[in-house]
């Protein structure tokens, strides 16, 4: 190796960690967005990248906020890729993702119905492939209780045994006194 020569120089992956400015503008825009958010989550994520900007290091800033320091880079990372627009996004996919609306779902549990009020017997199985062909791809088995569920369904079985039957030693005794 020889001494002043930039080649020499190796770095433990092959690569450098980068490192992010913020301009002033930026940090407006941050500040302004932060007054205006009032979902918690995005909030933390916000105040992650205000702290970025006054100058916190990672390590600092997830023991803050709560996050692990990979965790707060990827925040830091995302906001140079994407910039403010990505996290202020309103169409931004969150849970309840459902396959159907609920009228939808009213609707496809309407033929089932029919069938429970004239006496049959409805099995979930059949309710989940009704449902399956309808959105065009196989469900979770967990799913289509969830979905019952909403609609304010239950599950009835009949009963095993009566509930006044006799216990297995009044019957054989009814037998022998004969």
């Amino acid at each position: 190796m020889t001494k002043g020569k930039r080649s020499d120089i190796i770095v433990k992956g092959g690569k450098m960690p980068k490192t992010y400015g913020f301009e002033a503008a930026q940090q407006e825009e941050i500040k302004a967005a932060l007054k205006k958010v009032k979902e918690a989550k995005l909030s933390l994520k916000l105040q992650v990248l205000d702290l970025r900007t006054r100058g916190y290091k990672n390590a600092e800033i997830a023991q803050i906020t709560g996050y692990s320091k990979s965790r707060v880079s990827a925040i830091v990372c995302t906001y140079a890729k994407q910039g403010i627009g990505y996290f202020l996004q309103e169409n931004r996919k969150s849970g309840n993702r459902r396959n159907m609306s609920y009228e939808e779902e009213a609707k496809l549990l309407a033929q089932f119905e029919e069938l429970a009020q004239a006496g049959q017997i409805v099995e979930t199985g059949e309710i989940k492939k009704v449902y399956e062909d309808k959105v065009g791809h196989r469900i979770g088995g967990q799913q289509i209780y969830l979905v019952l569920a909403r609609h304010g369904w239950r599950k009835v079985m009949p009963r095993s045994k009566h509930p006044k039957k006799a216990s297995d030693e009044a019957i054989e005794a009814s037998k022998t006194s004969c």
